[in-house]
């Protein structure tokens, strides 16, 4: 596996490293050099299936799967979750025909060059520090899912209410204290370079708890299809 990092998530034009994974929706190991020379590649990279904004942006992939498949472009949803755990998960959630891979370790955020952003007081350096006083400022707005526009922490408090998820030792494992691993989807073309990305560490944090725009993503993957 590659565990090299960058300092800033790849640009488009910039060539996908290769990394390879525990798979969660089949056994066996799943590599992005397995897509190169063959298909584009949408790629997910998620903190992790405690996190309820990822939970929704894994399903919001898996409902666009069907259509970036008729375009010949596969999907694969990074998840930073032990193996095990993300198996018993997707058990009693199932996302049929969604290619899932574990990365509890993070090394695929590194290899994007998604930092870890350091949740802290009042000092804000995006995006690498992020003070809970602006944090506080922010309004996330999930129709249907929220009663209101709500700041991050607020709406990640009210969904795991309605979700009900417990967190379980697997996912304490990986969690890190006060810290708040960064996430994105890349599509990659056929030889595996960037040819569209959506992160939250673009627009000064603005995409925080966002998920990209499916027109946006799919007027993206028409264009890669090509």
């Amino acid at each position: 596996m590659s565990t090299s990092s960058i300092d800033r998530p790849l640009q488009l034009g910039d060539r996908a490293p290769n990394i390879v994974l525990d798979a969660i929706s089949r056994e066996g190991k799943i590599a992005l050099d397995d897509f190169r020379g063959r298909s584009p590649l949408l790629v997910g990279l998620f903190r992790g299936l405690h996190c309820p904004f990822c939970r929704r942006h894994v399903a919001a992939m898996a409902q666009l799967n069907p259509a970036l498949k008729e375009k010949g472009i596969e999907c694969l949803a990074v998840i930073k979750t032990p193996v095990e755990r993300a198996r018993l998960y997707f058990r009693y959630h199932p996302l049929p025909d969604l290619l899932s891979a574990s990365d509890p370790e993070g090394a695929s955020h590194r290899a994007f060059g998604l930092p870890i952003l350091e949740l802290t007081e009042n000092e804000t350096e995006w995006p690498h520090k992020l003070g809970m006083d602006a944090v506080m400022t922010m309004r996330i707005d999930l129709p249907g899912e929220l009663p209101e526009p709500m700041n991050p922490a607020a709406a990640g408090d009210f969904l795991e209410k309605k979700d009900g998820y417990k967190i379980t030792e697997a996912d304490r494992q990986i969690m890190i204290a006060g810290h708040m691993p960064l996430i994105g989807e890349f599509l990659l073309d056929r030889e595996g370079v960037v040819r569209w990305s959506f992160t939250e560490a673009e627009e000064e944090g603005q995409n925080v708890c966002r998920a990209p725009n499916p027109k946006e993503l799919m007027s993206a993957a028409s264009q890669v299809a090509h």
